[in-house]
């Protein structure tokens, strides 16, 4: 009787496009900080319930686009803070520009739609084959295209579930399929059909779960020695504050007050741009100061520093002070008009007021010797690239996130951003230590689960312990070429079947 009353509903095209748009919004809710993965499971499954019901490829990519909507537009809302309150864009500007984006973003959902709509293939097939593959791709294409921004794919969403378990092999574009395959399947069984083929679609969505479930035990990776003393330090800069000249000197003092407030860590890890001006321009005993308390305690510490090299390039990095030797790391993938701005964009600096928008690209990221352990670096934005990050692995044993998401105000950002981190340290059978300025600071084990974290927009110093790992999961060692490979089968399965079913 459900699936009767269920295809009477959305035979009209104005019911479909109603759900499509409602299930967009709603699917932000598996996301931090709300964290409901069975709301946005109901939202993808009603997505493809909706393209199943839908009879052409163009209704079928306005569909996919109004889903696209709705995620973004609710998910992404926190753009139009970064522009207005923080970057100074007037209000209607920043309206205008935070839509022009989500509708930008909202064209890859609208391409698998219009896509996956235009074979000729059973529904089961369209449900369990094309939709997923194409969804996915869609996901990786919105990663690299223009820079990419891979912000909300639908992998994130499943991190506390079984779902998780295929992200060491495939990598979070693996859980996307994964759960892309999940909502296809009860999809096509919510339909009339044959009750042998939906109660296959139930038990393969059963199944799909279920190794998910097992693939979550398997231990990929093998600990190292013993765990490393550690200390986050969260400064709570206000970000209206934060480059104001007349802030620097209480900045600094803040700083080194809570480096020294940290008991027996031996890797200390401060926020992306802790000192808000260039490294050569810092008094030299402040630094000093710093790496004798590093020193004291036979280790490292981590400063995000901005700094710049003799041919006059500057660079959103890192640098070590301690034990070790002397070590930058700058930052490769950089934020579209925050960090650098395209030729074409340049009018646009007389409207935003961020300072330092236009750093250069550093190239070949390495780990940093820290606390006698190899530490990934990833400078906020980054850590959202899990393939660009592995550059750095399995040679890391620990990974570092060093942020300032106070660009964000109280928004969705953060906790988005700390289930991001999560999928990285889950991908790579790592800790992530995320330090951040108003938060969430957090320490994350090798399994993605939050071990400690300070709340948003306290000061305060978060100190734990940290367990090096050693060897590389699947996922590190091939990055997304599998999954991309299993995208292809399918769809090559469902045009075959396609081509197959047109000559009978």
């Amino acid at each position: 009787m459900i699936p009767a009353i269920l295809s009477r509903f959305l035979a009209a095209r104005q019911s479909r496009t109603l759900v499509a748009l409602a299930a967009g919004a709603g699917a932000v809710s598996g996301f931090s900080p709300t964290g409901l993965p069975w709301l946005t499971t109901i939202c993808l499954v009603a997505l493809f319930t909706v393209w199943l019901c839908t009879p052409a490829p163009r209704e079928a990519a306005l569909n996919g686009f109004l889903f696209g909507l709705g995620l973004f537009g609710a998910g992404a809302s926190w753009v139009y803070v970064s522009l207005h309150q923080f970057g100074m864009m007037p209000a209607p500007l920043a309206a205008a520009a935070t839509a022009v984006f989500c509708v930008y973003l909202s064209l890859f959902p609208a391409l698998a739609g219009s896509l996956q709509a235009r074979l000729d293939c059973p529904q089961w097939v369209q449900a369990t084959l094309l939709a997923p593959a194409l969804w996915v791709l869609s996901e990786w294409m919105r990663s690299w295209l223009l820079t990419g921004f891979p912000w909300l794919a639908m992998g994130y969403s499943q991190i506390d579930t079984p779902l998780s378990g295929y992200a060491p092999l495939l990598g979070v574009y693996g859980v996307s399929l994964a759960f892309a395959l999940f909502a296809g399947c009860i999809a096509a069984a919510c339909l009339p059909g044959p009750v042998r083929t939906r109660k296959a679609l139930a038990a393969t969505a059963l199944i799909l779960a279920g190794t998910g479930a097992v693939l979550r035990e398997v231990e990929w990776v093998t600990a190292q020695g013993d765990p490393v003393p550690v200390a986050l330090v969260q400064g709570n800069i206000p970000q209206s504050m934060k480059f104001e000249p007349e802030q620097y000197e209480s900045t600094l003092a803040t700083y080194k007050r809570m480096v020294g407030d940290s008991r027996h860590a031996q890797l200390i890890v401060l926020p992306e741009t802790a000192v808000p001006r260039f490294l050569d321009l810092v008094d030299p005993s402040y630094l000093g100061d710093l790496k004798e308390i590093a020193r004291r305690r036979g280790g490292d510490l981590l400063l995000g520093a901005p700094f710049r090299n003799s041919a006059g390039s500057y660079f959103n990095g890192v640098v070590n002070l301690g034990h070790s030797e002397l070590q930058f790391y700058a930052k490769s993938h950089l934020v579209p008009l925050g960090e650098f701005v395209p030729p074409e964009f340049k009018w646009i600096v007389g409207i935003l007021h961020i300072p330092l928008s236009d750093f250069s690209r550093g190239i070949l990221p390495r780990p940093l010797l820290a606390a006698g352990e190899r530490v990934g670096i990833t400078v906020c934005y980054e850590d959202a690239f899990g393939e660009e990050l592995i550059a750095q692995l399995p040679e890391a044993t620990l990974l570092a996130n060093m942020s300032n998401v106070a660009w964000f105000g109280d928004s969705l950002a953060p906790g988005q951003h700390l289930q991001i981190s999560r999928m990285r340290s889950v991908e790579t059978g790592r800790f992530m230590l995320r330090a951040t300025n108003t938060g969430v600071t957090a320490i994350i084990d090798e399994h993605g689960r939050v071990v400690a974290e300070l709340p948003l927009f306290t000061q305060g110093v978060l100190e734990g312990k940290a367990q090096p790992y050693v060897n590389a999961t699947p996922y590190v060692l091939a990055g997304n070429f599998l999954v991309l490979a299993v995208c292809a089968l399918l769809i090559a399965t469902g045009v075959m079947i396609s081509m197959r079913r047109r000559q009978i």
